[in-house]
C-alpha cells in the first residue's frame, strides 16, 4: 500500500509540473507573441555574415600555417641534401687513390660526426615536438646549434627558450651559448 501511495504522489507531482511548463509556455508565446519576420531575417543576415567573416578568418589562417609548415619541410630538405652532398665529397675525398692515411681518418671522424649530429637532431626535434612546439628544425655543426621553431607575433616566451635550451643542451655537449634560436613567424 505505501508502495501505491508512493507512486501516485509521484505521478502527481510530475503531472503537476507537466501542467505547468504548457502553462508557462502558452503564458510567454501570448505575451510576446509571434517572432517579427524582419527582425528574425536581421538576425538571420548578421549571423551569415559572422560566418563568412569566420570562415576567410580561418582559411587566412591556415594559408598562414601551410606556409609555416612549408618552411621546416624545405628546411629539413635543404638539411639533408646539404649532409648528403658533404658525406658524398669525404667519401670520395677518403676513397681517392692518393688519399693518406691522415686523409682517411679526418674524412671517417667528419663522416662519423655527421651521423651522430643527424641522429641527435632527430632526438631533439621529437623531443621539442613532445614539448609543444607544433614543429620545428634543429642544425647541429661543430660550432653550435640552430633551432628554427614556429613563434607568435610577440615571439617566444622566456619558458620556451629556456625549454629548447634545456633540451639541446641535455642531449649534446653544447653549452646556451652555442645555441642560436630562429623564431619562425606567419606574418599573415
Amino acid at each position: 500500500m505505501k508502495k501505491n501511495l508512493k507512486r501516485n504522489i509521484v505521478m502527481a507531482a510530475v503531472l503537476l509540473f507537466v501542467c505547468a511548463a504548457v502553462y508557462l509556455n502558452w503564458s510567454y508565446s501570448n505575451t510576446y507573441g509571434e517572432a517579427d519576420t524582419a527582425m528574425v531575417k536581421a538576425e538571420d543576415d548578421a549571423m551569415a555574415a559572422a560566418d563568412a567573416a569566420y570562415t576567410e578568418t580561418l582559411a587566412e589562417e591556415e594559408s598562414a600555417e601551410e606556409t609555416v609548415s612549408a618552411y621546416f619541410a624545405s628546411a629539413r630538405l635543404t638539411r639533408q641534401q646539404s649532409r648528403d652532398e658533404a658525406l658524398a665529397l669525404l667519401e670520395t675525398a677518403a676513397a681517392g687513390e692518393g688519399a693518406s692515411q691522415e686523409t682517411i681518418d679526418a674524412a671517417m671522424e667528419s663522416i662519423t660526426a655527421m651521423a651522430t649530429w643527424s641522429m641527435q637532431e632527430a632526438q631533439i626535434e621529437n623531443l621539442l615536438l613532445a614539448k609543444d612546439f607544433s614543429d620545428c628544425v634543429v642544425y647541429i655543426t661543430g660550432d653550435g646549434v640552430t633551432v628554427a621553431v614556429p613563434a607568435p607575433m610577440e615571439g617566444l616566451s622566456d619558458a620556451a627558450v629556456a625549454r629548447i635550451t634545456d633540451t639541446i643542451t641535455a642531449e649534446t655537449d653544447l653549452t646556451a651559448s652555442q645555441i642560436r634560436i630562429i623564431e619562425v613567424r606567419d606574418d599573415a
